[in-house]
């Protein structure tokens, strides 16, 4: 009993430990993707846009259309589209904004970055000015950041 009972112990320990890096945000997810000599002006970038409903929606709109961001992050913004088969992708899988800890860990600005230089590393290339103006890659960017949201608690017109 007493061996049965040390066993169920460790396991259950060693599950737990695994279970808090499986759960939690993958610490590379966290990282920043902006080269460090170019990081502290990112993240002074600030959206210049409201974060209404008129302009998430535009910034919707862009992600499932034009900008075909839900191809790889899916439309459910998990970070998975909807025509990748799971085992497929060589290298880092597409972010999943749905992570709270990524969407508190990056600033606006350093998305903004990525959207112009692209991700060294994934297959996230650049979008601006190619895809996307700046400004609509703001209104993307607000859209990104409401899947960091509570869903079921609507926004008011000027509340982020």
């Amino acid at each position: 009993m007493f061996l049965f009972l040390t066993i169920s112990l460790i396991a259950a320990a060693l599950f737990a430990s695994s279970t808090v890096s499986v759960l939690g945000a993958d610490e590379a997810v966290l990282k920043p993707r902006v080269p460090v000599d170019q990081l502290h002006e990112a993240e002074t970038w600030k959206n210049p846009l409201p974060a209404t409903e008129a302009t998430i929606e535009k910034g919707k709109q862009l992600f499932l259309g034009k900008a075909f961001c839900a191809t790889c992050h899916g439309r459910n913004g998990k970070g998975l589209g909807g025509d990748i088969e799971p085992g497929t992708l060589k290298g880092p899988l597409p972010r999943d904004f749905t992570d709270q800890e990524w969407q508190a860990a990056r600033t606006d600005g350093e998305l903004l970055w990525i959207l112009k230089n692209g991700s060294k590393g994934t297959a996230m290339a650049p979008f601006i000015p190619l895809i996307l103006t700046e400004e609509e890659a703001w209104q993307v960017l607000l859209y990104v950041r409401s899947f960091g949201q509570n869903r079921d608690k609507p926004q008011r017109e000027g509340q982020p």
